[in-house]
């Protein structure tokens, strides 16, 4: 590898030169170092996030463009970011869509702060919080000379605004729905709660939902008579906004049913109702929260063929081939639609909270043995007192 100096023709006919190495546009006498937080720039923008790094410094510690990756995403070739070799100086630039966010696993963290809502006014918002880090792979033995490189970054968008401009995590959905009257759409949303009551939008802390606390969630429709319901076919869950990812939980699907999930009503009306209680996935032992993803495919169903289409469990008889050519045309076509993220702690603080009650208690027991050990030396010092009929002397005549 060598230095070479190249001049380069610019503006007004001024003969400037500089440096390449190994091809690539990079200064000897400001990049000959190792990297640091300076090399990293980060562009939070409407549609995607998008990382440069100076690629000046990678290529002096002795790595290549190759070399860097989205969070440890080594193997993945879309997590490996691209050259431009346009600049000075030569600097990778890594994409990230705001729609798969969490693609090359990037963490997504949701908060609540102070700020302006959308009709101006100073409100509690919730933020999402991205973030990542860009380093280079462990050779694999056990020591190594080169550095180990790690850029990291974030960005924090309102939570609003990541759910309306992400195709994943979108709660609502249309679907189309053929009648005799022709073809009408109808939007399906999944709602969350927080009471049974279904009156409560649910509202998660800062520092997330403590593991089994009771989530209600409801499927509506919209634009729809009275001829129609709508019908769960099945809900799950997953580590991401995506609804095909590899990671997921089954709540409810045909006859199977979680423990702790509860459906409350089903292809009854133009709403489906169930409760689950939250969880995290394993996945995430390593961070303080965890998220979780609800997904639904529904479908909407005549309401007098809704029954025929839910699943026959337990001793009934299964509906044969003829029952379903009966009800053909009685439903629409599946939509899927998604809510969250649902934000969970990860790690437990029942043992602080232990750990806080046994020191009070301990406290507590040494300050009643101290009380107790000041009142017993007490004790014994009143008790060696000498009584006036022991004392001796001259008895003074003029006391009678």
């Amino acid at each position: 590898m060598e230095w070479i100096c190249v001049p380069l023709l610019l503006f007004g006919g001024i003969r400037l030169a500089f440096t390449q190495f190994n091809g690539f546009n990079c200064d000897p006498n400001h990049h000959s170092r190792f990297p640091g937080d300076r090399d990293i720039s980060v562009y939070c923008g409407v549609q995607t996030i998008t990382l440069k790094i100076n690629l000046c410094p990678v290529l002096y510690s002795g790595y290549t463009d190759a070399d860097l990756a989205l969070n440890g995403r080594h193997g993945e070739v879309h997590c490996r970011g691209f050259i431009n070799n346009n600049t000075f100086p030569t600097a990778v630039l890594f994409s990230i869509s705001l729609s798969t966010l969490e693609a090359c696993g990037n963490t997504l963290v949701v908060s609540t702060t102070q700020g302006f809502n959308a009709y101006g006014n100073i409100s509690m918002v919730q933020m999402g919080n991205i973030s990542g880090y860009i380093d280079t792979p462990d050779p694999p033995t056990v020591i190594s000379y080169l550095p180990g490189l790690q850029y990291k970054f974030s960005c924090s968008y309102p939570l609003e605004y990541l759910l309306n401009n992400s195709q994943l995590a979108s709660s609502s959905a249309a679907i189309s729905v053929k009648d005799n009257n022709g073809t009408f759409l109808s939007t399906l949303s999944l709602v969350l709660y927080n009471d049974s009551t279904f009156s409560q939008l649910i509202s998660i802390p800062m520092s997330g939902l403590s593991l089994k606390t009771r989530v209600f969630a409801a499927v509506k429709a919209t634009n729809l008579d009275r001829r129609w319901n709508v019908l769960m076919d099945h809900c799950y869950a997953t580590p991401s906004g995506n609804p095909n990812d590899e990671i997921r939980y089954d709540l409810f699907f045909g006859c199977y049913k979680d423990p702790q999930t509860t459906v409350f009503e089903n292809g009854k009306s133009q709403m489906g109702r169930f409760a689950f209680e939250v969880f995290r996935f394993v996945k995430h032992k390593n961070q303080k929260m965890s998220t979780v993803f609800l997904h639904c495919v529904t479908k909407l169903c005549r309401a007098d063929d809704c029954g025929i289409l839910l699943p026959i469990c337990g001793n009934r008889r299964r509906r044969d081939t003829v029952d379903e050519h009966a009800v053909s045309g009685s439903s629409s076509g599946d939509a899927v639609i998604t809510a969250g993220p649902i934000i969970t702690r990860s790690v437990s603080s029942s043992s602080k909270h232990l750990n806080a009650v046994t020191s009070a208690l301990i406290s507590g027991l040494v300050v009643l043995g101290v009380t107790s050990l000041g009142l017993f030396v007490l004790s014994l010092r009143l008790l060696r007192k000498p009584s006036p009929s022991s004392l001796t002397g001259v008895w003074n005549p003029s006391f009678r």
